[in-house]
């Protein structure tokens, strides 16, 4: 028998030996061309699974930057939708153009046409923090509030050595006017669809290595030694708009993400791939989800950041089995997770005008403005009339 490659391949090349018995998430993770350090000042964006990167961090004591605090009048722990999960108060961030726009707006370079939504009771939306608590009543306020995000967007930047950015969808509501992309659909969590101003895209695998290659080239302009780790969410959608069954979408966008953030890891220095998704979606985890086959279930987002630490954590980093469900601190990430109806604005798309909802006490809603849950309303109201 003649001598081949596959004889002295390491047991990782082998499904049998690697998968199949004897799995371990950290040997699925590439040797990174970077180690990261207590000295090392981390931010996140993203998707919904990219909240789990501030309350592990600091959790095992490493430096998370966060430059975007809520107002006085508006105590940390009130906020929904994770807006209180990341460096500054941006919430989840679905695509790498929706990034790519956001750092453009924080460094002057973009400013989209529709710049606000008014609702019915005089408020102004903000179409890329739609699910926001605090909303403008004048326009004056929501300028110098946006004004406030932005600074804070670019601070965050400019003071973290590294960003952690997952990838969570090629599916996107953008601007027919300049092309501005929404996290969610308009009408969904705020504001009113338009069919002639709102258009629906689903992103190939050139459109999202172009826009992170755009989101490179801008992160770079703003702080030169930025590095970034990409990872792809394991989560999968919610609803689509492709005319296709939601689970043949899911394929093809988490497909498509996971191929380019591989391009752009490998043609780009300083920038890294992680497989959280592999990790979450792989043959050898036989129940990540719970119930609703789409939360990644807490042992199983643990076995992840461990992994994450292994590979690119160059300290020791004591393992802990009691991180916070969300937040910065224990009591920060139980009062957010106690009153959230929903992960994120992209759940919205599922929740139907009219239909009966439970807020977070446990009590029948009704489904309000745009399909936004009727018990988060009622709580904006009696936070802005306490």
């Amino acid at each position: 028998m003649t001598d081949h490659p596959y004889r002295s391949a390491a047991d990782s090349a082998f499904w049998s030996r690697a998968v199949a018995t004897g799995f371990d998430a950290s040997a699925v993770v590439d040797t990174p061309s970077f180690r990261l350090t207590q000295h090392d000042r981390f931010m996140s964006a993203g998707s919904c699974f990219a909240s789990n990167v501030r309350r592990y961090l600091e959790r095992w004591g490493y430096s998370y930057t966060v430059t975007e605090q809520p107002h006085t009048q508006w105590p940390e722990g009130t906020e929904t939708l994770y807006y209180e999960a990341f460096s500054a108060r941006y919430g989840n961030i679905y695509t790498a153009r929706q990034m790519s726009q956001l750092l453009l707006r924080a460094t002057g370079g973009f400013a989209p046409k529709e710049e606000y939504w008014s609702d019915a009771d005089g408020t102004l939306i903000d179409p890329f923090r739609p699910g926001l608590a605090h909303r403008a009543w004048s326009v004056e306020e929501f300028r110098a509030l946006t004004d406030q995000h932005l600074r804070a967007v670019r601070a965050a930047v400019e003071q973290s050595t590294v960003l952690v950015f997952t990838l969570g969808l090629t599916e996107a509501w953008y601007s027919a006017d300049d092309g501005a992309v929404f996290p969610a659909c308009p009408g969904t969590v705020g504001g009113v669809f338009d069919p002639r101003r709102h258009r629906f895209v689903n992103l190939s695998v050139d459109d999202v290595v172009g826009d992170l290659e755009k989101m490179v080239e801008t992160l770079r302009l703003m702080n030169p030694g930025l590095r970034l780790v990409l990872t792809v969410s394991p989560v999968p959608l919610v609803a689509t708009a492709s005319g296709r069954h939601v689970l043949t979408a899911t394929t093809y966008s988490k497909s498509v993400l996971r191929v380019a953030a591989d391009v752009v890891a490998r043609q780009m220095e300083g920038v890294a791939y992680f497989p959280a998704f592999e990790i979450v979606t792989g043959a050898h985890n036989r129940s990540p989800f719970e119930d609703d086959l789409r939360s990644v279930r807490e042992p199983v987002i643990a076995a992840v950041m461990e992994a994450f630490a292994s590979a690119f954590l160059a300290d020791d980093v004591p393992v802990r089995s009691d991180v916070a469900p969300w937040g910065g601190s224990d009591d920060v990430g139980r009062t957010v997770a106690a009153a959230v109806d929903a992960e994120c604005e992209e759940m919205m798309a599922d929740i139907p005008i009219g239909v009966s909802t439970v807020d977070g006490s446990g009590s029948e809603g009704v489904a309000g403005r745009g399909g936004y849950p009727a018990g988060i309303l009622r709580r904006m109201a009696r936070r802005r009339n306490p």
